[in-house]
């Protein structure tokens, strides 16, 4: 296969993920913004935690290069690949695309019309409304299905490839498709091709679907622990049909992260001229989560001491993150200083000595001991094995 020269801007956990992934076989410049990512990058060291891409990086030959020069990353690549942040903008009830969209104007603008390959989360909808301001430039949309810190792995054992493209643009779909697999290294890989708007869909129900789950297995917790009953218990019954499965089952303090609650949010909205309730529910559920999980805490800390110190231990939603944004474990934080009593966190990545109106404590036994009741949305039997009688998680199975 001809070796493709492959721009990808934005070097964040999608942009990064593929760019790697393609540079085992093919020319792959990453242009971002931060001058430090671009340093690490071209000094092969991972800018997230992630065991796959530090391995890559230390053993694998990868023809990968960063720069902050986007003109450049422009004019030479044949394939140009967008995973630029989407975020909720709930003024305008949609995801905010507008970088995605300048950046197409500009590629437009080039004459070169290579094809575009948008990573990005995008609304339903949004890529056609692309494709009919821009006729004549190759526009297809290619979802990701990666999970945190284990992004890379993901893109060289995928569960699926999704590719949404309409008939002027196919060949070019197909070259970007043949690129992925031969980069793998998983056979038979499922290889879907839909419109782009079934592939958006396809990623919004998708991310929808997991966040539904997550919501039951919660609400399920939240009936157990009220009612006195071993969760435990209950989740091994329902575990054992495989309709259902004993996976992706252990409650939480709620979903969060990056990508489920701007997809359900942004699924919700796409709703609004159809008729369904499900969706809007999830994200209420997910709220109400949490508000159980803040009154829980209040009263078990108020049973520990007349006036409790609250340490929470972790702020990222999965063991071996380094990524908080969006944790739910924050909006558990903001409810739980309501009750006025003092909060401590202990997270090693976090810098200096307040987080959130929070007493940031660096060393882990004088947060222990600083501690009247610690909380923990996933547990560390290495951290936490020795101060049990004064944790209070919903960790169940010690797992993510």
């Amino acid at each position: 296969m001809k070796k493709y020269r492959i721009t990808v801007i934005g070097a964040g956990y999608v942009g990064l993920s593929v760019a790697v992934l393609l540079a085992r076989k093919f020319s792959v410049t990453v242009v971002d913004i931060d001058p430090e990512k671009v340093s690490l990058i071209n000094r092969r060291i991972p800018v997230f935690n992630d065991e796959y891409m530090c391995r890559f990086f230390a053993e694998e030959e990868l023809d990968l290069t960063a720069t902050k020069d986007i003109g450049c990353g422009i004019n030479s690549a044949d394939y140009i690949i967008l995973a630029l942040p989407t975020n909720y903008d709930p003024e305008i009830g949609s995801f905010d695309c507008t970088k995605i969209t300048g950046l197409i104007r500009i590629i437009n603008e080039n004459g070169r019309r290579q094809p575009v390959i948008i990573k990005s989360t995008v609304p339903f909808g949004y890529t056609k409304s692309l494709r009919e301001m821009y006729p004549d430039q190759p526009i297809i949309f290619v979802p990701e299905f990666l999970r945190e810190t284990k992004a890379l792995y993901d893109s060289l054992y995928p569960t699926r490839i999704v590719i949404g493209c309409d008939d002027s643009c196919r060949e070019e779909a197909e070259i970007f498709a043949d690129m992925l697999v031969e980069c793998a290294q998983k056979n038979d890989i499922p290889l879907l091709f839909v419109s782009e708007s079934e592939a958006e869909a396809i990623k919004l129900f998708s991310n929808a679907y997991l966040a539904t789950r997550v919501c039951f297995f919660n609400e399920l917790d939240t009936f157990a622990e009220s009612k006195g009953l071993d969760t435990k218990h209950i989740i091994d019954g329902l575990s054992f049909d495989s309709r259902i499965g004993n996976y992706y089952n252990n409650p939480s303090f709620g979903y969060g992260g990056y990508c489920l609650p701007k997809d359900t949010k942004q699924l919700s909205s796409n709703f609004e001229d159809v008729q369904g309730v499900l969706f809007e529910s999830i994200i209420k559920s997910n709220e109400k989560r949490k508000e159980y999980i803040s009154e829980i805490i209040v009263k078990k800390a108020m049973q520990k001491a007349e006036d409790p110190v609250i340490g929470f231990f972790g702020l990222s939603m999965k063991s071996g993150s380094d990524n908080y944004r969006e944790s739910a474990v924050l909006d558990v934080i903001k409810k739980v200083q309501g009750s006025g009593f003092e909060t401590i966190i202990y997270e090693p990545m976090l810098t200096g000595r307040e987080f959130m109106g929070c007493c940031v404590i660096e060393d882990l036994g004088e947060f222990k001991r600083k501690s009247d009741l610690i909380v923990s949305n996933r547990y560390s039997e290495n951290d936490l094995a020795d101060v049990v009688e004064k944790l209070y998680t919903r960790d169940i199975f010690e797992r993510d």
